[in-house]
């Protein structure tokens, strides 16, 4: 099958996200200038540099009563800060409620019932409990082709990695089991993992 997504795929539900997969959930936590604490998962979320450590995620519509947006983006907007806090499987439940679209200014922490901690470096919240989370500096909010598409750069400028994640000095994922987006309403998790070492290595 071969489509252009500007004339429509002719399906019954858009394929476009199952290609894709998996993706990291970013579970992106703001605050805004009048200290109303946010939650959101993003599944368009990723690392994207080294040096410094940089991430990435993006926001797609729009809420009734945000300008243009979503609350995330509008909180950075205002502040320059955001969280990204990576889920785990037995937290799906929680990031799925978090999920839901409520009122600007109400807190998905409390609506989820999910832990809260504040950050080190930046006047945020985190999920507490989060296997790592990642206080970012936003760099950059980057607009691309759509309406209300918004592309948010950050950098990392600080990193909370749970204890008992750490094996061997080394981020153990099967410690947490990483939920991960697929298409549609599919999820995956991370059980397994093995190593393939380059050939310049």
């Amino acid at each position: 099958m071969f489509y252009k997504p500007s004339e429509g795929h002719g399906l019954p539900h858009n394929p476009f996200n199952a290609l894709v997969t998996p993706r990291p959930i970013g579970w992106i936590s703001t605050r805004d200038k009048d200290g109303n604490d946010n939650l959101a998962p993003y599944s368009f979320f990723n690392a994207v540099a080294y040096v410094p450590p940089q991430v990435m995620f993006a926001s797609t519509g729009v809420k009734d009563d945000v300008d243009g947006t979503k609350d995330s983006v509008a909180n950075i907007r205002e502040t320059g800060v955001f969280c990204a806090n990576i889920v785990e499987y037995g937290a799906r439940d929680a990031m799925n409620l978090s999920s839901a679209t409520l009122p600007h200014g109400a807190d998905e922490f409390a609506h989820a019932g999910i832990d809260k901690q504040e950050c080190d470096t930046i006047n945020c919240a985190r999920v507490g409990g989060a296997p790592a989370a990642l206080e970012c500096r936003m760099t950059q909010i980057v607009q691309i082709e759509g309406a209300a598409n918004y592309v948010v750069f950050g950098e990392v400028i600080g990193v909370h990695m749970r204890d008992d994640c750490m094996v061997d000095g080394r981020f153990d994922v099967t410690r947490f089991e990483p939920l991960s987006r697929l298409g549609y309403r599919d999820y995956s998790v991370v059980r397994e993992v093995f190593e393939i070492v380059r050939p310049d290595d």
